[in-house]
């Protein structure tokens, strides 16, 4: 079997320019679309894509239902088949435009790709997540040890994910520069901070109590008044390995150096939460505890917009579609207060009508002169 294709691998390339270049997408986009189309050319032994016939996305998509995952040794998830498939049908679709291609396979064969409707509704379907109470969060904070100086700096970057709801690429990236304890603010800088979609925007500390905010100011002032690091030094720097009496290397405090991803973060999370008893949060739970914290302490549009605009979302219904559903209680609270007059039930039109409108797109509302 040929390991590769010469023609496949010159019309790739111009894909993933075209990915890049005039899609604006991300490198792991990219990474992404090319993992699906290598895995559609081993099924196929590298035939070339200008003999394609839709009877090959047919096999495809029942081979790759029956192949299990390298990590767990069970059939590919119903999520993971749907991403996969939607590159190829992304990358057929534009294939039937280019020279070479045209007459040979039409825009219509890339239907092919499709899931059924009822397995992309498994797909796509939105599940709940573990999300942790701020008593969990508060009580794994103050319960971190704090006698050293890696200690202090794991202690503060969980305070300050409370405080903030960054993600965690985007707090491994920041500078002393970003954040304003004064203000109680930190400037997400799409320039030098890892945000998704490269978006700039500004978070004030969101108000989640305890002692979160006084652990950050301690942090932040003992790197800029004891180790007089600069605003150019990251807030969460990286472990200092030295070699210890046994001639083995040992963590001996921080240096001014970012970590180089998000893994140590992910890895200080799972240690507050185990060391306490607690199951594993991952830092991104966090943004989704903070969202169930708006849905209580704002109290109509206007104040939820503005918390919605500190996670980073451009509009309201990010913050509504993207992040689980309303608990049961709240849901008994919300309908309690509909028609007693009170400001937290009102909503402008405006909101009113795109909730409406996302309800419709997701099927869950009957748009008006439907048969539903």
């Amino acid at each position: 079997m040929a390991k590769y294709n010469p023609g496949n691998e010159r019309i790739k390339r111009r894909y993933f320019v075209y990915m890049k270049e005039a899609g604006r997408q991300s490198e792991d986009s990219v990474d992404n679309a090319a993992a699906a189309i290598a895995r559609f050319e081993a099924y196929t032994g590298q035939r070339d894509f200008k003999a394609f016939h839709v009877d090959q996305a047919v096999g495809f998509k029942r081979d790759l239902a029956r192949r299990p995952g390298q990590a767990s040794g069970k059939p590919l998830s119903k999520a993971t088949l749907n991403a996969t498939l939607a590159h190829l049908k992304r990358f057929f679709f534009w294939l039937a435009d280019q020279q070479g291609f045209r007459g040979r396979i039409k825009y219509s064969d890339a239907d092919y790709f499709n899931l059924s409707e009822k397995e992309a509704r498994i797909a796509t379907a939105k599940r709940p997540r573990p999300v942790p109470t701020f008593e969990q969060l508060h009580h794994a904070l103050d319960s971190m040890p704090a006698e050293t100086e890696q200690q202090r700096r794991d202690r503060a970057v969980l305070a300050f994910t409370l405080l903030t709801g960054a993600r965690d690429s985007a707090t491994a990236s920041f500078k002393l520069k970003h954040i304003d304890m004064a203000k109680g603010a930190v400037f997400q800088d799409a320039r030098e901070v890892q945000t998704k979609f490269s978006k700039t925007f500004t978070t004030y500390f969101f108000p989640v109590g305890g002692n979160a905010r006084a652990i950050l100011e301690d942090w932040v002032t003992y790197l800029r008044t004891v180790r007089l690091w600069g605003e150019e030094q990251p807030v969460f720097p990286a472990t200092e390995m030295k070699l210890g009496p046994t001639g083995q290397f040992v963590a001996a405090g921080v240096k001014p150096e970012h970590w180089s991803n998000a893994d140590p973060i992910r890895t200080i999370f799972k240690n507050a939460f185990a060391a306490v008893g607690l199951s594993y949060y991952n830092p991104h739970s966090v943004r989704n505890a903070l969202v169930r914290l708006g849905e209580r302490e704002c109290r109509g549009p206007e104040e939820f917009k503005a918390w919605s605009q500190n996670l980073g979302h451009e509009g309201v219904l990010t913050t509504f579609t993207s992040y689980g559903t309303v608990s049961r209680e709240r849901q008994a609270e919300i309908f309690q207060k509909l028609g007693s007059g009170s400001d937290s039930a009102q909503m402008d039109e405006q909101t009113f009508r795109a909730v409406i409108k996302a309800l419709q797109d997701r099927g869950v509302l009957a748009t008006p002169g439907s048969s539903r």
